[in-house]
């Protein structure tokens, strides 16, 4: 019996199906191997010791600057970091704002921040939802969009309301507000 037949496969198939996955194989394999330019091992100094960060830098997998960093812009350039998709003082100025909702997804990269449910003690029969979207790697109005989502409990049922239209708006006023107070924080550390 020849090996294309215990796949139940017509000779044809079985032959391109050979042929992709010896060239997937072979490809992936020489992914695998590197240019040949490795960094050498580091040498040891006078003392014995070996110094594995010789130029003293910080080195993190996100980079000098870390995960919040600008990547060497101005945060008004658009600096919104090495390792994050967005502006990172709407980024933070987000979280921070709806720090008392659960969350249920954040992206830096995509710039969505998605709540989970949330209700206030002082009314547990009316639950909101928020989703932040950040569009911009600048830091300016029109950069940040919020949608809030609003139920009331009738019942044993949730059921959906409208919200006022100025909730959303006050909302990224308040996100936009503390982003600029955290540049304000970050220029007077400089």
């Amino acid at each position: 019996m020849t090996w294309y037949r215990l796949f139940s496969l017509p000779k044809p198939r079985a032959t391109l199906l050979a042929l992709g996955l010896t060239l997937g194989l072979t490809l992936g394999l020489a992914a695998c191997g590197g240019s040949g330019d490795y960094a050498p091992y580091p040498e040891k100094g006078p003392d014995g010791t070996v110094n594995p960060n010789p130029t003293g830098e910080r080195q993190t997998i996100f980079g000098s600057g870390g995960l919040f960093s600008s990547g060497g812009k101005k945060p008004e350039e658009g600096g919104g970091g090495s390792g994050i998709g967005v502006n990172s003082f709407l980024w933070r100025a987000s979280l921070d704002t709806i720090s008392f909702m659960p969350l249920a997804s954040a992206d830096p990269f995509g710039g969505v921040i998605i709540t989970d449910w949330y209700a206030a003690p002082q009314t547990p029969n009316e639950r909101f939802k928020v989703t932040i979207y950040i569009l911009d790697r600048a830091l300016r109005a029109d950069g940040i969009r919020v949608s809030v989502f609003r139920q009331v409990r009738q019942g044993e049922n949730w059921s959906d309301q409208a919200t006022a239209s100025e909730t959303n708006v006050s909302m990224e006023n308040a996100i936009l507000q503390r982003a600029r107070e955290l540049r304000v924080d970050a220029e007077a550390r400089r």
